[in-house]
C-alpha cells in the first residue's frame, strides 16, 4: 500500500513538472512553436514516452493547464467572497489577487490574458463564460442591489471594470509598463472602481 501511494505521488510530481515546463514554453515560444521534445528536454526526462504516460497530445497538456488555472482562480474567488462581506471588498480582493499573480506567477497570467487560447483549444469556453467570471458578475449584481455599484447591466459593469484591470496587467506582462504590477495597483483600482461606483 505504501509503495502504491509513493508511486502515485511520483506520477503526480512528473505530471506537474510537465505542466510547469509546458506553461513556460507556451508563453515564451508560443503553443505552435513548442514541441513535445521541447517539453521533454525542459522537464529533463529521457523519452517522450514519459509524457505520453500522462498526456496523449500537446493539446491535452494545454487543456489541463487551462482547466487548472481557471479552477484555481474560481476557488480563490470563492475564498475571497467568504472572507469579505461587501461587494466592493470582494472586487478589491480579486484585483489584489490578479496583481499578485502578475508579479509572482507571470506565466500563469500570460497564459490567461495574452495567449489566444481559441487558436489551440477551439473547444474552450470564452473567458466570460467560465465559472470565475460568472462569479465576478454575481458580485457586481450584488453590488448594484446593495447600492455600492451604479445601476448598470452587470456584464457591462464587468467589461468597464475589468477592461481597465486586464489592460493594465497585459501592459505590465508585455513590458510596456516597466515596473512590477504592484506599483500600478492603487491607481488602477481607483480608475476601475470609478467606472462602476454609485456616486
Amino acid at each position: 500500500m505504501d509503495q502504491e501511494i509513493e508511486n502515485i505521488q511520483i506520477e503526480s510530481e512528473v505530471q506537474n513538472e510537465i505542466l510547469l515546463a509546458a506553461l513556460k514554453l507556451f508563453v515564451e515560444k508560443g503553443y505552435f512553436n513548442t514541441s513535445l521534445i521541447d517539453i521533454k528536454d525542459a522537464v529533463g526526462i529521457e523519452t517522450i514516452g514519459t509524457i505520453y504516460q500522462h498526456f496523449k497530445t500537446k493539446q491535452m497538456i494545454a487543456a489541463q493547464l487551462h482547466a487548472n488555472i481557471l479552477d484555481s482562480l474560481s476557488v480563490s474567488i470563492d475564498d475571497i467572497r467568504c472572507k469579505n462581506e461587501k461587494p466592493s471588498e470582494q472586487l478589491r480582493g480579486i484585483v489584489d489577487l490578479l496583481f499578485k499573480l502578475t508579479d509572482e506567477a507571470p506565466n500563469v497570467m500570460r497564459f490567461l490574458l495574452i495567449l489566444n487560447i481559441k487558436e489551440f483549444l477551439p473547444e474552450a469556453k470564452p473567458l466570460h463564460e467560465t465559472a470565475a467570471v460568472i462569479k465576478i458578475i454575481r458580485i457586481i449584481e450584488s453590488g448594484i442591489k446593495v447600492g455600492e455599484i451604479r445601476n448598470v447591466t452587470p456584464q457591462l459593469g464587468y467589461a468597464e471594470f475589468f477592461g481597465i484591470i486586464d489592460n493594465t496587467l497585459r501592459l505590465v506582462l508585455s513590458g510596456f509598463l516597466d515596473r512590477k504590477a504592484d506599483f500600478y495597483q492603487s491607481q488602477t483600482w481607483l480608475a476601475a472602481w470609478n467606472t462602476i461606483v454609485k456616486k
